[in-house]
């Protein structure tokens, strides 16, 4: 059976010299038609306590000079993204009262390179000769007719010309140079259910994902997710300058995105190449319901805003549905204090973090074992003969980030 995702994939420009000016114009039209907006909605906020939005915002700003810098609804994206921004900023300031609101885009007198989306009636693709026309606006057209022609090359394993459609196309300035992403509608073969067997996932911020297993549990831990973000965010904010996020600072936040997407992407790859080779056709995923609606406190609330427990359930899901994994979002309530060999409850069997202690059966093991272990139930209940003793629980398999291959293995291989 074949179903309908979205992709995205990288094109490298092959005429870089030749286009960068007129993309860089481009770019740097997003960024003013962002500021001039960003600007507008400060000037009503002030006036009337209130940030205008999304439609209004655009019928203004369609009067202003820059808003034919680029193609019509380029500039609509430009505003549909600030809008966004302001949404986001809504949201995060209920727990943080230091959150700021989305800020100009502007380093000094200059303005960076901002990500130009063309949407349908703004490029035209060739993908039989790796080419795509963009559009520029009436403003920075020489005549009727201008554009710009960019040649580009993917991956050897991707084929255009054989996706169904792109949805749109971005111009995106990756810090050195411009990329081409095509967003593209593709169908996909998926496979049939890969077994019988049920696993559970209890999703963490120290162990960012523990799986149970019919057979063994397995620990996949942050550690170097945490060192990359304390790096690039300690890279970011010593170099943020007075005007707003210096080059450096960009060029931080850039990293530390890529390094984070390719981490979630390969955690889940393993986790779902896992369940197939182990017959595991239904995976349980642990979902903490309304867990950002509470107060944690500050440094909860911080770590609460940047787990990704979304994102990666997300990607466990589209990955799932290809491979033939069920992906299922169970609530996680009570799982963390509940023994998952005989049911008890009491709160104080959590002993402290990573340690788990029943007062009534004795069950000593890892508490991140243990709550994966009670998501793998709430599918299959576990019969009285499955073995489940201390020593399963307690000796969890770890795997480990390796940077210098992307990809995890066991704690011996990384460590030797």
């Amino acid at each position: 059976m074949a179903i309908q995702a979205t992709r995205t994939y990288v094109g490298s420009i092959q005429n870089h010299r030749q286009v960068r000016e007129g993309l860089d114009s481009l770019g740097d039209s997003a960024s003013k038609i962002w500021n001039v907006a960003r600007w507008t909605a400060d000037r009503i906020w002030d006036a009337i306590g209130e940030i205008p939005d999304e439609g209004p915002l655009k019928s203004y700003m369609k009067n202003q000079a820059c808003w034919k810098d680029l193609n019509a609804q380029s500039s609509q994206k430009v505003i549909e993204e600030l809008s966004d921004a302001f949404q986001s900023w809504f949201d995060l300031r209920h727990k943080f009262d230091e959150a700021n609101p989305p800020g100009y885009r502007k380093h000094g007198d200059t303005r960076p390179k901002s990500t130009v989306t063309f949407k349908e009636d703004g490029f035209k693709h060739d993908p039989k000769n790796n080419r795509v026309r963009l559009s520029k606006g009436s403003n920075l057209k020489e005549h009727f007719s201008d554009f710009i022609l960019c040649e580009y090359q993917t991956r050897p394993d991707v084929d255009l010309s054989e996706v169904n459609s792109v949805q749109n196309v971005r111009a995106v300035w990756n810090g050195d140079h411009w990329e081409i992403h095509f967003v593209c509608k593709v169908s996909l073969e998926t496979n049939d259910s890969a077994g019988d067997g049920v696993a559970g996932i209890d999703l963490g911020i120290k162990n960012i994902a523990t799986v149970a297993f019919p057979d063994e549990y397995v620990l996949y831990p942050g550690n170097s997710l945490k060192e990359d973000k304390h790096h690039f965010n300690r890279a970011e904010y010593d170099t943020e300058g007075e005007n707003g996020p210096s080059e450096k600072s960009m060029w931080a936040r850039r990293k530390l995105t890529k390094r984070e997407t390719h981490f979630y992407h390969t955690l889940t790859d393993a986790i779902i190449t896992d369940c197939v080779e182990r017959g595991v056709g239904t995976l349980a995923v642990s979902w903490p319901e309304d867990v950002r609606e509470s107060d944690w406190g500050k440094t909860g609330n911080k770590k609460l805003h940047s787990w990704a427990f979304d994102r990666i359930y997300q990607y466990l899901d589209y990955k799932g549905e290809i491979r033939g994994v069920e992906v299922l979002k169970k609530n996680e309530w009570d799982t963390s204090k509940t023994c998952s060999k005989c049911g008890d409850d009491t709160k104080s069997n959590r002993v402290e973090r990573g340690l788990y202690v029943c007062s009534s059966c004795g069950l000593v093991g890892n508490a991140d074992c243990n709550g994966a272990e009670n998501m793998r139930q709430k599918i299959t209940p576990s019969p009285q003969s499955e073995d489940r003793s201390n020593g399963c629980v307690a000796q969890p398999s770890t795997y480990l980030f390796d940077r210098e291959s992307g990809t995890f293995h066991t704690r011996e291989q990384v460590v030797s």
